[in-house]
């Protein structure tokens, strides 16, 4: 799955829009699903907000039950307001994030851990806890794959090296990233 550079400059925008609206009370513009007929597929994103390149929030749905377009309305908002992890985003901080956004590929179930490509697959467990892990997590944190499973039983809130008792049931995915510069 692929996005036009204009569909991606519209999903950043919207993004950082749904977030302003918060603040200002301006309206979103809407998506013409006829030049832009991507935007209305049912596909899981994630929103991630940085700034000065530490992570401010992050926030997605796995499985897309809506269009494109209005799952990055939700994640934005839930990102910046509704992640556990951290306060509110406050109006002054607006100035200053990044907004990163990450389309999901479909599911695919693996048999052995082999089959992870650290910087191509993202993770997703839904065994003991559910947890998700961005493909671009690996890299950022460089990771091996050992350690990515790692950080993904720490995530599902088990320990660590439980990935090396048995195969767990994980699916792999691949996202469409692209943020603002």
């Amino acid at each position: 799955m692929e996005l036009t550079e204009e569909e991606r400059r519209i999903l950043l925008k919207t993004a950082r829009e749904s977030i302003l609206q918060e603040f200002d009370k301006i309206s979103i513009a809407p998506v013409d699903y006829i030049t832009c007929p991507t935007l209305k597929l049912k596909l899981g994103a994630f929103v991630t907000l940085k700034i000065i390149k530490e992570l401010r929030g992050c926030i997605g749905f796995i499985i897309g039950n809506k269009p494109l377009y209005e799952t990055i309305i939700e994640a934005a908002k839930h990102s910046a307001f509704g992640d556990p992890r951290f306060l509110p985003l406050t109006r002054e901080e607006f100035d200053l994030i990044k907004i990163e956004i990450s389309v999901l590929s479909p599911f695919t179930a693996i048999k052995s851990y082999e089959e992870i490509e650290i910087g191509k697959h993202g993770l997703l467990l839904d065994e003991g806890g559910r947890a998700v892990l961005l493909p671009q997590v690996a890299n950022e944190y460089n990771y091996n794959r050992e350690q990515f499973l790692t950080a993904l039983c720490h995530k599902a809130g088990l320990y660590g090296n439980y990935w090396r008792e048995r195969m767990l049931k994980i699916k792999i995915f691949t996202a469409l990233v692209f943020g603002e510069d």
